[in-house]
């Protein structure tokens, strides 16, 4: 074998990598800026619209009801139609939904309550988004090999910290900053954080490619390479009789990655949402640390993300990947809550659950194309994001023990929990190195 032949595979792995990863994390940055941002705007909203802890936290996680309607038919979709216009039309449905939240309580949406609108807009919202990420995480199976999925995956996922970590900051200056119009702050932050996605969403259907044998951009011999290779990888799955819808549906592993999947949901999305508010009550410290203080966690999770992507790569054991920073950002909550009126103890211990809180994605995302091919694959990525109900039941009993007893201790207590025993189930998980 030639020099230049050793180096095929590399090469290919770094011009697709260079194509499709930076893309594709600018536009979910998008995506999540614009589904998280309500736990910034509502510092404002919150007051001008009467809401309590308990209907911010309900609005914030109908969301994810909406959510899973698409989950399964937009992994599909992708899988046997075209990942480009899927990822283009949805990037432009929520961009629209998205803006429009910033007219809530206004004469555009008639005689409907407030608290009516927003809830029909966080669902509409969901119902926009739904099938995005299942629908990259196919995608993402169309163009690296199961040995290199959890590096991609990683790179592709820690848009969300960083999405959180740069859009509270941002978010937070539209909020004290911009008033065009006589409009309050609030509004100005779903409006200029909505637009965007809608041009993105035309830039999409032109940048991305939906196989490797529709790639311009990728030279011959490369191409060549890409294609037969996981050609050869899904026909190992061919012959194991892991291919067909039914095969994600008789697969306990399925349903067993559906509750980790709903427990991190829980606890995740929950202290997403309501991180902003937990710090703001903070005040013997100056709002630009207050608002450090929010996205910091955020900043530790990317590297979370990186690295404990990058290490599973190398060692192949996904199961422990998955389970261990699980693990580990419960036991971090429950010292959160020990650390007492500590303020600066509470931030540290906030900044180490960040860390691990979001580290066990590129593991866990890996299995299901791991294990799975073709419309087994798809089927059972959207299986598990139905999952994502946990972002329904995390924000809304967060804001719900909030409201009756005054303070976050017990909600942090709850997501400590969740996490607990979604990282023990994690060590279930039948996967092999």
């Amino acid at each position: 074998m030639t020099s230049a032949q050793q180096a095929l595979p590399a090469r290919t792995r770094r011009r697709v990598t260079r194509r499709l990863i930076p893309y594709l994390m600018f536009i979910y940055l998008l995506a999540y800026l614009d589904r998280a941002n309500v736990g910034v705007a509502k510092l404002q909203m919150q007051q001008d619209l009467n809401f309590s802890d308990a209907v911010i936290g309900f609005g914030a996680g109908i969301f994810f009801v909406g959510y899973l309607l698409l989950d399964i038919p937009g992994s599909l979709i992708v899988e046997r139609w075209s990942a480009r216009k899927w990822i283009a039309r949805i990037m432009v449905s929520w961009g629209l939904v998205a803006a429009l939240m910033g007219f809530m309580g206004m004469p555009l949406f008639g005689a409907f309550r407030p608290v009516t609108q927003f809830y029909g807009m966080r669902l509409l919202l969901g119902i926009a988004e739904a099938g995005f990420f299942p629908g990259v995480i196919v995608y993402l199976s169309h163009w690296y090999r199961a040995e290199d999925r959890a590096r991609a995956k990683a790179w592709f996922m820690v848009t969300q910290p960083i999405a959180v970590a740069l859009g509270i900051p941002v978010s937070r200056w539209i909020l004290e900053n911009i008033h065009w119009t006589g409009l309050a702050g609030w509004r100005w932050v779903f409006i200029l954080e909505g637009l965007p996605p809608v041009f993105m969403g035309l830039v999409t259907l032109w940048y991305l490619t939906d196989r490797p044998l529709k790639a311009h951009w990728l030279p011959d011999d490369e191409k060549q390479w890409l294609i037969a290779e996981l050609k050869a990888e899904e026909a190992g799955k061919i012959a194991a009789g892991r291919v067909r819808v039914m095969d994600a549906l008789r697969s306990g592993q399925t349903f067993l990655m559906i509750a980790i999947f709903f427990l991190t949901c829980t606890g995740n999305q929950a202290l997403i949402f309501f991180l902003p508010s937990i710090t703001e009550n903070m005040r013997s410290l100056p709002i630009e640390i207050r608002t450090l203080a929010a996205g910091m966690p955020y900043a530790c999770s990317a590297a979370g993300i990186l690295i404990n992507g990058m290490w599973a790569h190398r060692t192949g054991q996904l199961r422990w990947h998955t389970a261990i920073p699980m693990l580990a950002t419960g036991i971090s909550l429950g010292l959160t809550v020990l650390a007492g009126g500590h303020v600066w103890l509470t931030m540290a211990m906030f900044c180490l659950a960040g860390f691990t809180s979001q580290a066990y994605l590129p593991a866990f995302w890996t299995l299901p194309t791991t294990l799975l091919g073709k419309s087994a694959a798809a089927t059972a990525v959207g299986l598990i994001c139905l999952g994502n109900l946990g972002g329904l039941a995390g924000p809304w009993l967060f804001g719900y023990l909030k409201t009756i007893t005054g303070r976050y201790d017990s909600g942090l207590w709850l997501l400590a929990g969740c996490m607990v025993l979604a990282g023990t189930l994690a060590t279930r998980i039948r996967a092999t190195k």
